[in-house]
């Protein structure tokens, strides 16, 4: 037992970063539960196409809508206090959406206003979450330690969770909404436990919300290594989200999946993440980030043309669990990188930053997918997917010389930390 322990929150990372990695599974796990419960439950409530598809936008809204103010407040407040302020509010959103539909009452208004306030009270708990990873593990073990984060993500939230959720929910609609509640109340208990350093931020200042957010929005315009993977990060969403924003209908129309088809893709892709996982300590060993970073863009390019040439499933399934590998190791990369180069007082702000960037590109690309899947047919955002990322690879490519510069810089015994 000792030894799984060690494995996943290895010792060396301190009994602080093994309450938090327990806090942040345990939270996605209610996450994962969400994901499928969510729509499950309006589903039950209309068959009116639009009202199901605004679930799903209400859930991702408010990444765009607070993101931003989500990273000011991280930066201006204690952040293990707002972690357990932003989830005990989404427990007391559950609470009422549970009792809803214990008394009859539910209805598709009461549903969808608990997903954007759930929605809402994550962005503020996960923005809060991510910057507590720099204040408890040194920078060298910090591509470990989000390996580790991002791994619970990709088992519990992506492979277990949404098929717990979609059982607990046939089992009773109540269920899932009050299992998502206890295991977030578990993750509070744990991040009540860790005591945390101060984030570097000055005495309380008078100062405007909004000028705090322009300060994080001018340092990534300053931080050549930042700014360049908030570009990247924002201008290959378009393509991803434009590709995966028909990927339910890529599965039945082009692979003859049928309604398994999307379920069965999440899975492989999750399971690529898993080894993922397991392979990230040996990748960082023998390659640098910045080196890591342009491997995934390759790869995410050929994705694209690998699912727009082929009609089999097994031909796209590896596809599908290489990309999952993939985004896991671009992800923890990413985090890696931005979390050695920021200031601990602007954690907040500059990952909201990248949040913001993360989540507009998904907006535009899902509406260029949609009208390119409705005019052309499906494979036609996977063409645009390809032509659009090997276009971005060309046009990025140098500018990635700044996250080499950057990694080469961190890896000096007597670099210097602050904007380029």
């Amino acid at each position: 037992m000792d030894r799984v322990l060690d494995i996943v929150a290895p010792a060396r990372l301190g009994a602080r970063f093994r309450l938090l990695v327990a806090s942040s599974w345990s939270s996605n796990l209610g996450d994962g539960m969400a994901l499928a419960a969510g729509p499950l439950l309006v589903a039950s409530q209309t068959d009116d196409a639009f009202l199901v598809a605004l679930a799903a936008t209400l859930q991702w809204l408010p990444h765009l809508l607070f993101g931003l103010h989500a990273g000011a407040f991280s930066d201006r407040h204690h952040r293990g206090r707002l972690v357990i302020a932003a989830n005990l509010s989404r427990i007391v959103v559950l609470v009422v959406l549970v009792l809803s539909i214990v008394t009859g009452s539910v209805s598709v208004p009461i549903v969808l206003v608990a997903l954007f306030l759930v929605a809402t009270a994550e962005v503020f708990a996960d923005n809060a979450s991510a910057t507590l990873l720099p204040m408890l593990v040194p920078r060298d073990d910090l591509p470990l330690a989000n390996a580790r984060i991002m791994a619970g993500f990709v088992t519990v939230n992506q492979l277990a969770g949404p098929p717990i959720g979609a059982a607990l929910f046939a089992a009773g609609m109540a269920f899932p909404f009050v299992a998502e509640a206890v295991v977030v109340g578990f993750a509070v208990v744990l991040v009540r436990r860790i005591s945390l350093p101060a984030h570097g931020r000055e005495p309380a200042v008078a100062s405007r919300i909004r000028d705090e957010i322009v300060e994080g929005l001018r340092w990534v315009r300053h931080h050549a290594a930042v700014r360049t993977l908030v570009l990247t990060i924002f201008t290959f969403n378009i393509t991803y989200g434009a590709a995966w924003s028909v990927i339910v209908l890529y599965s039945s129309q082009r692979l003859g999946l049928g309604e398994v088809g999307f379920g069965l893709i999440t899975t492989v892709i999750a399971l690529g993440g898993i080894v993922g996982t397991l392979g990230y300590t040996r990748l960082t060993a023998r390659l640098r980030l910045s080196d890591i970073m342009r491997l995934g863009l390759i790869i995410e390019t050929l994705t694209h043309l690998g699912l727009a040439l082929t009609t089999s499933p097994l031909v796209a399934m590896p596809i599908f669990f290489v990309f999952g590998a993939h985004a896991f190791v671009w992800g923890t990369t990413s985090s890696a990188i931005r979390q050695r180069a920021v200031p601990l007082p602007l954690q907040g702000r500059v990952g909201s930053v990248n949040t913001v960037g993360t989540f507009g590109g998904l907006v535009l690309g899902s509406l260029l997918g949609g009208a390119l899947g409705q005019a052309y047919g499906v494979v036609a955002a996977y063409w645009f997917a390809f032509a659009g990322s090997a276009v971005l690879v060309v046009l990025i490519w140098r500018e990635l010389r700044h996250i080499a510069h950057a990694d080469q810089a961190m890896e000096a015994p007597t670099a210097v930390q602050g904007p380029g």
